[in-house]
């Protein structure tokens, strides 16, 4: 089980997988990215065009359309994949989901998992869309369970 939604699990994986597959300038389309991310096609459907819409990857429609990103996206850190989907919630959010959770009301979990959200939070804000773009070329990283 992930930190993250099942929504934005996907929407990850498929990013990253649309980033390194239009580096050359080219388009990839919805079916490629769904099987090459193990993701059901109508769901990956509207997260990416959730994504499209709120600018973190572009789309073109048409016969030689398809989803592709630009080179400042590529520079965009993927916390950006995930405020989209989530929301920052599991940057800043309480552990256990208490919302009165704060440093003057903390509940049991609050010091530790703190560390482990900043930590979470550093990864994200500091890890770009486009990093992994030579590895995943080269095979040794993957995007499929």
């Amino acid at each position: 089980m992930g930190v993250f939604s099942k929504t934005c699990e996907y929407g990850i994986r498929a990013v990253l997988y649309i980033a390194h597959r239009t580096t050359d300038g080219s388009r990839v389309g919805i079916k490629e990215i769904a099987a090459a991310v193990d993701t059901p096609e109508s769901f990956l459907a509207k997260i990416l065009q959730d994504l499209s819409r709120k600018g973190v990857i572009q789309s073109i429609k048409g016969p030689n359309g398809g989803f592709f990103l630009e080179t400042p996206s590529l520079q965009r850190p993927l916390a950006d994949i995930v405020k989209a989907l989530d929301g920052d919630e599991v940057f800043s959010g309480c552990g256990m989901g208490l919302t009165q959770c704060s440093e003057k009301n903390p509940c049991p979990l609050h010091k530790e998992f703190k560390k482990v959200r900043n930590q979470l939070a550093h990864m994200m804000t500091t890890t770009t869309i486009g990093q992994f773009n030579k590895e995943l070329l080269k095979g040794t990283l993957s995007l499929k369970k």
